[in-house]
Order: structure tokens, then C-alpha cells, then sequence
């Protein structure tokens, strides 16, 4: 695991394979499962998870966390309580095409915040990775024709899709300022304030809307997934891969979520894999190549 974590290009791949499965795994099942319903189970069983691995950590370091409450505070409602709920709300009510769309526009959300928050300033590469990466997304989206995208209707949905991602771009941006603190236990405790933030609307969910978790097999696999892959190893590989190498470089491996999903697709909803979905990959890939790079 120590190997792996000097890995952060291995490390942000595999995040957005991780969250594209989050992606896909909402879509199916928002019907049966409410968005506030899956998110704060989601983050409650990653917690049990991590937690004994973590407490160890949160013990030696608590006086760190009570001497930097506010950030602890702001990382955990923008990276936890808003961005996956909201993103769950938003795809219940959008197409597939629209929401990895605005999704992928999460690297631009993540340089804009890193310039106004720190005054960082993109280098040559990573604009042009980012071109090349969006160039690519959009050849997904429009199905290798210009033309579909006058098909793209945007919604209510839309809105909070783009709401959840420039919550997580602030996450992104702000990691800098993170304690200096153990891993494990980071993620326990950004977890634990995420979820208890989430408390309030999970019951307004249950008591007004009149909507539960239900007790199947659908509804247990799906938080098992998103719980483990989703949250915990997701959020481990993201957090080392942005102190690694930083999150303007490290924002543009977004755009392999739309690349994933796709293959997704085919796999999983038995679709048919069509020339455009190889376009766009290898312009992805190609961003992603060129961001990389070293001026």
C-alpha cells in the first residue's frame, strides 16, 4: 500500500474508474434509492470501514484537528455533504449525457477556484490538456456529430450537477490547506462531519418526502460499492494524488470519469461500443498525457 501511494498517476485513474461507478451505480438505481438516503449510508459504513484502521491516527493527531476546526469543517461539508448528495439528486432528474458534461468541466472549476483562492495561474500544458481533454468528453457527449449537441436540454437537474461539481472543486483547490495529519484518520473524521451535516435533510427525506433506503439486496450492494470503492479508496487516492502532484495537474484526470462511463455502458447496460467512444477516449487520454508534462 506504501508502494502504491508514490504512485499519483496510478492513483488518479484509478479514482475516476472508482467514481465512474459511482456514476453509473446512481443512475440505476434512483428510483428505489433516494440520493440523501444512499449518501449519508454511503459515508456512515465507509466510516465503519476505515474507523479502526483511522483511530489510531485521530487520537495522536486530535489536537491538530481542534487547532484547525475550520477547515476540517469546510473540506467536510464541500467534499462529502454536498458534492455526492447533490450529484445524486442531479441525476435523478438529468440524462446521462448532460451530467457527465457539466462533470467534466470539474478541472476549469478547479483552476478558476485555485486562481481566485491562491492566485494559481495554469501553465501552458495544463491548458492545453485541458482543451484536449474536453475536446474529447465532447466528442462523447455529441456522439462524434456537432450537430446532437442542439439535443443537450438542460433541466433542474443540470443545475445541481453543476452545483455538486464546483462544490468539489472548491475541495480540490482548498486541500492545500489541509492539516498535517494522518490519512486514515483525515478521511474518518471529514466522514463523520460530512454525515452528521447530512443528518437534518436525511430526515426531512424519511419524515416530509416520505422516502426510505429499502432493505434488498439492490439497495446493500450498492452501498457496499459506493461505501468502499466510492468513498473510501476513491477519496484516499484523490487526497495523495493532489498532494503529490497538485490540484490543477491532478484536476484534468477528471475527464476519464466520461471514458469510463462509457465502457460502463457497454458492460453494464449492454450497449454497443461505437467509433466515436474511441475518439473521445484517446483525446482524454491525450489531455491527460499533456497536463502531465513538465513545462
Amino acid at each position: 500500500m506504501r508502494k502504491l501511494f508514490d504512485l499519483p498517476y496510478l492513483l488518479l485513474v484509478l479514482t475516476p474508474l472508482f467514481w465512474a461507478g459511482n456514476f453509473l451505480v446512481g443512475r440505476l438505481v434512483h428510483e428505489t434509492v433516494p440520493p440523501v438516503g444512499l449518501a449519508f449510508w454511503r459515508w456512515a459504513v465507509g466510516l465503519l470501514i476505515i474507523l479502526p484502521f483511522a483511530w489510531p491516527q485521530i487520537r495522536r493527531d486530535w489536537p491538530v484537528y481542534r487547532a484547525n476546526w475550520p477547515i476540517v469543517l469546510v473540506l467536510s461539508i464541500l467534499g462529502v455533504s454536498c458534492f455526492n448528495t447533490l450529484l445524486y439528486v442531479g441525476v435523478a432528474q438529468t440524462e446521462a449525457f448532460n451530467a457527465s458534461l457539466i462533470q467534466s468541466t470539474m478541472p476549469v472549476w478547479i483552476a478558476v477556484l485555485s486562481f481566485l483562492l491562491f492566485r494559481d495561474r495554469p501553465g501552458r500544458w495544463q491548458i492545453a490538456g485541458i482543451f484536449v481533454s474536453l475536446c474529447g468528453v465532447a466528442t462523447i457527449i455529441m456522439r462524434g456529430d456537432p450537430a446532437n449537441i442542439g439535443d443537450l436540454a438542460f433541466n433542474p437537474g443540470d443545475v445541481w450537477v453543476l452545483v455538486a461539481v464546483i462544490t468539489y472543486g472548491g475541495y480540490s483547490a482548498l486541500l492545500r490547506r489541509r492539516p498535517a495529519v494522518g490519512p486514515l484518520g483525515f478521511l474518518a473524521v471529514t466522514f463523520i462531519v460530512g454525515d452528521l451535516v447530512l443528518v437534518p435533510f436525511y430526515i426531512h427525506e424519511m419524515v416530509v418526502l416520505d422516502r426510505y433506503v429499502p432493505l434488498n439486496g439492490t439497495a446493500l450492494a450498492t452501498v457496499l460499492y459506493v461505501s468502499l470503492f466510492a468513498s473510501v479508496l476513491a477519496y484516499m487516492f484523490w487526497n495523495r494524488g493532489i498532494e503529490l502532484i497538485g490540484a490543477n495537474r491532478a484536476g484534468v484526470f477528471i475527464h476519464l470519469v466520461p471514458a469510463f462511463v462509457a465502457v460502463g455502458a457497454v458492460t453494464i447496460l449492454n450497449e454497443h461500443p461505437q467509433p466515436f467512444h474511441a475518439a473521445g477516449i484517446i483525446l482524454i487520454l491525450g489531455g491527460v498525457f499533456l497536463t502531465t508534462r513538465r513545462a
